[in-house]
């Protein structure tokens, strides 16, 4: 039996610059908010995975909203010695955002998760506070 040699190669990232880093994101996610519940009717928010994870769980705990599944986690991507980008591969990153442009489509399509202040901080504030006290969003 052959000897098997291992691969101990790092992975290498890609650079990242300060304008990747903090300048809008080549591939994000749109949604529009032309419904009168919602005070802004064009919002640009910047939002991590986690962050999607936060809401999800809120909007089940606060609502009575059956809440969609959010695209799985990229445990497997982030093993070392691939042979591939992990989860920096752009098809990768594009599956995820389409995955994530639709469950943000049907929950805040859903007539019940428009009421949910969670729902409202996340697509319309600078930053996610994580304290916030849930309630319902009163219309105007």
């Amino acid at each position: 039996m052959a000897d098997t040699i291992a691969d101990t190669r790092r992975l290498f990232t890609k650079p990242q610059n300060l304008n990747d880093a903090y300048g809008p994101p080549s591939n994000f996610l749109e949604i529009d908010t032309n419904l009168p519940i919602f005070k802004l009717k064009e919002s640009c928010v910047r939002r991590r995975y986690s962050d999607f994870e936060w809401l999800r769980a809120e909007l089940e705990r606060e609502s009575k909203v059956v809440v969609p599944p959010l695209p799985g986690k990229a445990l497997i991507r982030q093993l070392p010695f691939r042979g591939d980008d992990g989860i920096f591969d752009d098809s990768f990153i594009e599956e995820r955002r389409q995955g994530l442009e639709q469950f943000l489509n049907k929950v805040a399509g859903h007539p019940l998760a428009q009421n949910e202040r969670c729902l409202h901080m996340f697509l319309q504030e600078e930053s996610v506070d994580k304290n916030y006290t849930p309630s319902k969003v009163r219309q105007a």
